[in-house]
């Protein structure tokens, strides 16, 4: 990744409401890109984007099927890069909400696709997905790009679906086969975790929340699932290289990428709650099954070898890496420091470990 070239840099962030749209506005913000964030309101109190308080990154609060204000919006900033990650991203919620999660993966990233094509500055598109949008028979190596798209609970289907229809939309409207210049990659990232994630029914939200409140206590409902746990900030490098390498022209960067965590660091739900209350050092866990319910897959791995060797592309934290600086963010947190200040420090320290992991 090459600080330097987001420095001016007009960016659209769709999802900067979110919890990893709000860490990536954070590093843009840090690098010197023109942000404009487009997105729904931020659903929980506390959020990251509102604690982040970030001076000149526009935020545009609208719906991405809102055809007029997502059209204005792309003419008004006339983005060089497009970096996509708003979405419906909770497993649970698409069951009680199908439609919304369908209109919202699949039909935003549709309108996106098609807005863009009206921006003549643009280069490069990076759709955010998930692991889980790959066909899941629970197998134990991990999921290769090739492999077939699928999902049964309706947000994996939405998540394939959603790949289906941006490579069809690349296909047809995007270099290096359409008519407009600018390429489109997707990337599909394995569980992240980090400080500022305030979601619900998310692992360490959950075991945060429990642990700091009043009953000191988080309840596991599946703790033997296991899944590719990684720092936030380990997949957002993965998608702004991926648009760097877009920007330039680079053919070989389309398409889809994974970006998940070593296979050693992988770990099941029990391992990861049990290392975030050992290092918050407060807490307690309980195990409730019967709160399991709605299907969810119990295996689901990454092969990241086309990220290795086609993007120079590695995870430089391992799992204890990670594990501190969740719980480190959160602990800061509660003693009263500012997000942004955790955000900047946990940056520089991330960006120091990847100058150590280069030389």
């Amino acid at each position: 990744m090459s600080p330097g070239f987001w420095k001016g840099r007009r960016v659209l962030l769709t999802g900067h409401t979110g919890f990893k749209g709000a860490w990536l506005a954070a590093w843009l913000h840090r690098m010197g890109a023109e942000v404009t964030g487009y997105a729904l309101a931020p659903e929980t109190d506390p959020n990251l984007w509102s604690l982040l308080d970030l001076p000149g990154v526009r935020s545009v609060i609208a719906d991405l099927n809102d055809r007029a204000a997502l059209d204005r919006t792309i003419s008004d900033t006339r983005p060089d890069v497009i970096l996509h990650l708003a979405a419906q991203a909770l497993v649970r919620r698409s069951y009680r909400t199908p439609v919304e999660t369908f209109a919202t993966n699949v039909t935003g990233t549709v309108n996106l696709m098609d807005a863009a094509r009206a921006c003549p500055d643009l280069r490069a598109i990076v759709i955010v997905t998930s692991d889980k949008c790959y066909d899941n028979r629970e197998q134990i190596w991990g999921f290769r790009e090739t492999d077939p798209m699928g999902g049964r609970d309706p947000y994996s289907a939405s998540k394939g679906a959603t790949e289906i229809a941006a490579a069809a939309m690349a296909a047809s409207y995007f270099a290096p086969h359409g008519g407009h210049p600018a390429r489109v990659a997707m990337g599909r990232a394995g569980n992240v975790i980090g400080g500022g994630d305030w979601s619900e029914d998310r692992l360490v939200p959950d075991i945060v929340r429990g642990c700091l409140g009043a009953e000191g206590m988080v309840a596991l409902r599946a703790p033997g699932s296991v899944r590719p746990w990684q720092h936030v900030l380990e997949p957002l490098r993965g998608y702004l290289m991926l648009a760097e390498r877009l920007a330039a022209g680079d053919d070989t960067a389309t398409g889809g990428w994974n970006f998940g965590p070593d296979r050693r660091d992988e770990r099941a739900v029990i391992d990861v709650a049990q290392a975030v209350v050992s290092a918050l050092g407060r807490g307690r866990i309980a195990i409730d099954p019967a709160a399991a319910g709605l299907h969810e897959a119990k295996m689901l791995r990454l092969d990241c070898t086309k990220a290795r060797l086609g993007l120079g592309w590695v995870p430089v934290t391992g799992f204890e890496d990670c594990i501190r600086l969740t719980a480190e963010w959160y602990a800061g947190w509660h003693l009263g420091r500012p997000a942004r200040d955790l955000c900047d420090e946990q940056t520089s320290t991330y960006d120091q470990m990847l100058m150590k992991d280069r030389s």
